[in-house]
């Protein structure tokens, strides 16, 4: 069990050196932790993912927002699919367009039909998306894309909970801003488990194999 160093310095040790003593320890320590964590993630990641497996780590799908038709949704209606959660806006003029884009790719790839594999678009920016401008947004990457957002509070509840950050720019003069977001897509399996994080980077054929053998388990 480790113990805290006491403040107080014994006689004829130099302040210096007690400090350097500690920041050795410190260093041990901490090296030591890294080395545990490091073991403990390998242990628990299954080598057959080419994504990165977050089994465990991430807490299953849950959420009540509205859909670009009006409806209340949560997760629970789309348990027995593979979800992709993914945090953005309609005004994206780049990471947006390309994810969805990607994704829609993905799913055309690998054959998966919309009651299968379903693509969770949730604005962040719910102050100009309006329910039509998203509906608008996600139809143009096909039919397995549904766009949702909430309220504020709502949404910063959300992406807390999958530890991601999102943030408003400034104005322009014609009232335009831009909104900063992570680009990581979330993958849940047909329980609602998280399983995945899905890059951009991410090299196609990996994941058109991670999706496969998602949609290959049973609920």
């Amino acid at each position: 069990m480790l113990r805290l160093e006491s403040s107080r310095h014994h006689a004829g040790e130099s302040k210096d050196c007690t400090a350097g003593r500690r920041r050795a320890r410190t260093a041990r320590i901490a090296g030591a932790v890294f080395v545990i964590l490091g073991l403990a993630l390998a242990g628990c990641e299954d080598p057959a993912w080419r994504t990165t497996d977050i089994s465990g780590v991430m807490p299953e799908l849950a959420f009540e927002l509205t859909d670009e038709n009006g409806r209340t949704v949560r997760a629970a209606d789309y348990r027995g699919q593979v979800a992709l959660l993914f945090f953005g806006f309609t005004n994206c003029p780049d990471v947006c367009p390309v994810t969805l884009a990607n994704l829609a790719k993905l799913a055309d790839d690998i054959g998966a039909a919309p009651d299968e594999l379903r693509i969770l678009f949730v604005s962040v920016d719910p102050a100009r998306d309006t329910l039509s401008a998203i509906k608008r947004y996600t139809d143009s990457f096909g039919p397995r894309v549904t766009g949702m957002t909430g309220d504020p509070d709502v949404l910063q509840a959300l992406t807390r909970r999958y530890r991601v950050t999102y943030g408003y720019g400034e104005e322009d003069p014609s009232g335009a801003y831009d909104v900063s977001h992570s680009s990581a897509v979330f993958a849940f399996d047909r329980s609602g488990r998280a399983r995945l994080l899905l890059r951009n980077s991410d090299p196609p054929e990996d994941l058109r194999a991670d999706i496969r053998r998602l949609l290959a388990e049973d609920a």
